[in-house]
């Protein structure tokens, strides 16, 4: 099995794209001019103070190293000085609330105008990698994995998904390009499951390919035409059952997962089908965020 079905090199902290996503966010907030206009205002250029980042809820915490990566960009683009940075909470831990991730000391100007951008996208990824515990939770002592989908946040995919992985849950594909998954409208277009299929197979003989089903018939149908991974869509779990056993019993190794209209009261009953995987689009695409805050200290 798998380890991350069609997720390949989705390891670590995506630096780079936390980068882009900062500088798009900085981009927001100062405007073209790089200003923020009370902060300057206020604030004296050689003011220097101390500041802790405060779960005001509980949660997993995800994007620590945003902070950092933050603070840098301000300084850069302010002409300030690079704060230091104590991290008290790695990404993956659970907080309580009042718990303090992290404590930073240095310029005001610099810890104030990257205030917003740092809690922004790290109250956003706690969100999903809280939210993904829950399932990872629920599914324990299992064999069942929990995975995303591609229904993300525009620009902050990569991350997401590393909330994802933080909270204890398995990466899919990043994109169209790194797996096909053959939809029902892929099926329509191609005429039929093994259609759609040989024709993938035919113009990208490399590529990973997935196919979504909707009964048994069709499941047994993809796996004739070639699939090892198949997803069931919106099967009750005594038809899920059916087909799981129809694939396993056909002779070579098979990846299975459930799909669609999933929930937390209900998922350990679809793990018990015997299936791979269980995705929940969900867990990027309404997950609520982790209130956390940032404090002046003195």
């Amino acid at each position: 099995m798998n380890a991350r079905p069609g997720a390949d090199g989705l390891e670590g902290f995506p630096e780079r794209q936390a980068r882009d996503l900062i500088r798009v966010a900085l981009l927001e907030d100062l405007g073209p001019d790089g200003v923020d206009v009370t902060t300057m205002a206020t604030i004296p250029a050689q003011q220097e103070r101390v500041a802790e980042i405060v779960a005001r809820a509980p949660g997993v915490v995800a994007g620590v190293p945003v902070i950092a990566l933050t603070l840098a960009a301000v300084a850069e683009t302010i002409g300030g000085e690079m704060p230091s940075v104590e991290v008290v909470a790695g990404d993956g831990t659970r907080l309580n609330r009042g718990d303090v991730i992290a404590r930073l000391s240095g310029q005001a100007r610099v810890i104030l105008v990257a205030e917003r951008t740092i809690l922004n996208i790290i109250s956003r990824l706690s969100g999903v990698a809280t939210h993904t515990r829950r399932w990872a939770d629920a599914l324990d002592g299992t064999s069942t994995m929990v995975l995303d989908t591609r229904k993300t946040t525009p620009g902050m995919r990569w991350l997401e998904k590393y909330a994802v992985r933080t909270g204890g849950g398995t990466n899919k594909r990043m994109g169209l390009y790194d797996v096909a998954m053959i939809k029902d409208n892929h099926k329509i277009a191609a005429g039929s499951v093994a259609g759609a299929y040989d024709l993938v197979r035919s113009a990208y003989p490399n590529v990973t390919v997935q196919v979504e089903v909707t009964t048994a018939e069709e499941a047994q149908e993809a796996y004739a035409a070639g699939a090892r991974f198949i997803m069931c869509d919106n099967m009750a779990p005594q038809l899920l059952a059916e087909t799981v056993e129809l694939l396993r019993a056909a002779g070579e190794p098979v990846e299975i997962e459930a799909t669609g209209g999933l929930t937390l009261e209900v998922v350990r009953e679809y793990a018990d089908t015997g299936v791979d995987y269980v995705s929940v689009g969900g867990l990027t695409h309404s997950s609520p965020i982790v209130d956390i805050a940032l404090d002046l200290t003195d």
